[in-house]
């Protein structure tokens, strides 16, 4: 039998009526009276990682939450997984403003985990390596302070299944979430997080305009003709071509694409054989392709479809080239912004707040929200204070810091309630 879900937590810790947040001391103490379970939650979820679109227990989670709080919301979205949930205004003239989306993905990847700590994973061969167990619990610590206080704006709540080379987020754009077809009104704006091993504790940041890479798979089957590794004269080698091949687009980075813009081109998968004395006559590689800009995916896509099939036809093999579109680059509008740097300076003070000064090439599928509304997502640090390292994003040794929960939920919450959408 399942663990069981921790008991329902008690929003009774906080009052829910709405109370006004007369201060950044007030709200902190909000957020320090639901530390406690907020925290259990997280240590919940990190027990018992669920991977993409199989996020059943999670979701119950979430569900149960948001119910306990009175918070009305729609499941079985994405595939089943989803929940998104909706807050109004708390009074006439804020019902007539901008909705505000906040999204936190709730997914985990299949990684053992090596932490050794008392609440590590109980599901073999899956972990929380990436922190979403984190962002799920930090966006309800939200749920409940927003519960609580005046909302001068309605605000959607968005736990979205499926980031991990799932498109949970794409699934929910197609379902109409910006459009306000699910629940809420349309959404004008849309924030997200994620926990940053880079930058410590206590600190956020972020850069205007990209923020993250778009991601393409590259799969490359090389054909050719099999024979005994003795008789290598009767062969078209294919793993002799495949080398050369991966070899040969390197130069794409290099020498195609311009000193000052970016690309990562990485084949990460090799199969090739089933014996050590035959030639085989298919070969294949796999991998990911990492751009910022449209016209250097464009380029790039044309020359490793070019150079593989060059290269083949050179060794009397043929080239099988499938690039698979993924996630669009992470955008940031450069005026929301600005708008949430003002923001989070006045509410964290400017030192805790990081101008990002470069892109970072791996990919979100936040990144689809950012298509349809102007959109902000930032970096969460997590590392400890005076730690100069720490374990990273998808490594088995990962956990997402427990000291970083109320910076999230209170950046969250400011996000909500602080930020003008006016022009």
């Amino acid at each position: 039998m399942p663990d069981a879900p921790p008991p329902a937590c008690q929003p009774c810790r906080m009052t829910t009526a709405a109370a006004p947040v007369d201060s950044a001391a007030h709200l902190d103490h909000l957020i320090a009276g639901i530390l406690p379970d907020i925290t259990a939650i997280r240590h919940d979820l990190h027990m018992h990682p669920e991977i993409a679109f199989a996020e059943n227990r999670t979701s119950a989670i979430i569900q149960r939450e948001l119910t306990a709080l009175g918070i009305a919301f729609k499941s079985g979205l994405a595939r089943g997984t989803g929940v998104v949930a909706h807050l109004p205004a708390t009074d006439a003239a804020g019902a007539q403003r901008p909705t505000i989306g906040l999204r936190a993905d709730i997914d985990a990847l299949p990684i053992t985990e090596l932490t050794g700590l008392s609440y590590a994973s109980k599901n073999p061969g899956f972990m929380h390596a990436c922190g979403h167990d984190g962002h799920t619990a930090m966006l309800l610590g939200a749920a409940r302070v927003l519960s609580a206080i005046p909302r001068p704006r309605p605000v959607t709540l968005v736990f979205q299944p499926a980031e991990e080379g799932g498109g949970g987020g794409q699934l929910l754009c197609n379902e109409g979430l910006m459009r306000g077809e699910i629940i809420g009104g349309p959404i004008s704006a849309m924030f997200g997080l994620h926990g940053w091993p880079e930058l410590p504790v206590g600190t956020i940041g972020t850069r205007a305009g990209p923020l993250l890479a778009a991601t393409d798979e590259v799969h490359i089957i090389i054909h050719g003709t099999q024979s005994h590794a003795a008789y290598p004269q009767y062969a078209n080698d294919t793993v002799l071509c495949l080398c050369h091949c991966i070899t040969a687009l390197q130069q794409i980075v290099s020498r195609n694409v311009g000193p000052l813009e970016s690309a990562v081109l990485s084949m990460c998968i090799l199969k090739a054989g089933t014996a050590r004395n035959v030639l085989p006559s298919m070969a294949e590689a796999v991998g990911t392709l990492r751009t910022l800009d449209a016209k250097v995916r464009e380029l790039a896509t044309a020359r490793i479809t070019a150079i593989c099939e060059g290269t083949a036809a050179a060794f009397g093999c043929r080239a099988e080239v499938c690039i698979e579109c993924g996630y669009p680059v992470t955008y940031n509008n450069p005026q929301l912004t600005e708008k949430w740097f003002a923001a989070m300076e006045s509410t964290f003070g400017s030192a805790n707040i990081t101008r990002l000064a470069n892109p970072v090439m791996g990919g979100e599928d936040f990144s689809y929200y950012a298509r349809e509304a102007p959109s902000v997502f930032f970096c969460l640090g997590v590392r400890p204070p005076g730690q100069l390292r720490y374990p990273t994003l998808h490594q088995p040794e990962f956990d997402f810091n427990d000291a970083a929960l109320p910076v999230g939920i209170k950046a969250m919450v400011t996000a909500a309630t602080s930020l003008s959408l006016s022009a």
